[in-house]
């Protein structure tokens, strides 16, 4: 929806139409979900740029704060780390570092990308390290 938004907006605005339908993939690509190969370097920037969004300090904000939106347990009292079940971030919030967020690094196109999403990782790698020694 929002690729076909953004291309209505902008061919309404003297966008040079060839350019429209490299816009509207850059943008369908982007999400996670939707798991849409990328086809341009514009489209494998902005599926980094987005994914970056979950990661390091702000990853760690924005997994809390969801978690607490949606009434989620911080964690599981018996594996709060995962390390003898698998994750499941549908019900304990940390459970998402492991079923998704350290994934991400992996998932990058471009070097640059790879290289500040592992940063990030190791951020937020940190925190959880710390926190298991503040829990257990």
């Amino acid at each position: 929806m929002a690729a076909e938004a953004a291309t209505k907006f902008l061919a309404a605005n003297t966008y040079p139409e060839e350019l429209l339908p490299e816009v509207f993939h850059a943008i369908e690509a982007h999400s996670y979900t939707a798991n849409i190969p990328t086809r341009t370097l514009e489209a494998a920037v902005v599926q980094d740029a987005d994914r970056l969004d979950s990661l390091g300090a702000i990853g760690i904000a924005r997994c809390l704060l969801v978690g607490g939106r949606l009434n989620r347990p911080l964690c599981d009292n018996e594996d709060p780390f995962c390390d003898g079940r698998d994750p499941d971030d549908g019900q304990f919030t940390i459970d998402h570092f492991y079923a998704k967020l350290f994934k991400l690094p992996a998932t990058m196109k471009t070097r640059a990308g790879r290289d500040e999403a592992q940063r990030r990782a190791d951020l937020m790698q940190r925190y959880l390290d710390d926190l298991r020694k503040e829990i257990t």
